[in-house]
């Protein structure tokens, strides 16, 4: 299910979204950004229906993030998040993201 979620907003990505966001980021800054994120995604993965983020690879979280951002990808709360984070920011998240298990 997550690798077609994820192929999914990587495919939206890349038709909204030229710019690719160059990773990896600053995984300090991005532990320090990650408190929002991880009101809703879980660690673990046990959010009722909310899919964890944590082990995506950083091209993919970046993909997800940036489709959110383009409008490419729907979902309320996700745009309105991904729409105030700047490209640092997408990509110290990523890089986090990425290693977190």
């Amino acid at each position: 299910m997550v690798a077609g979620l994820v192929a999914s907003a990587t495919a939206a990505a890349d038709a909204a979204c030229s710019e690719p966001i160059a990773t990896p980021g600053d995984a300090a800054y991005g532990a320090y950004l990650a408190g929002e994120c991880l009101t809703c995604h879980r660690v673990d993965g046990g959010a009722e229906g909310i899919p964890s983020i944590t082990g995506w690879g950083a091209d993919d979280f970046v993909a997800a993030v940036q489709a959110y951002r383009c409008g490419a990808r729907r979902h309320n709360v996700m745009e309105m998040l991904a729409g105030r984070l700047s490209d640092a920011e997408i990509a110290a998240l990523a890089t986090y993201f990425e290693d977190l298990e």
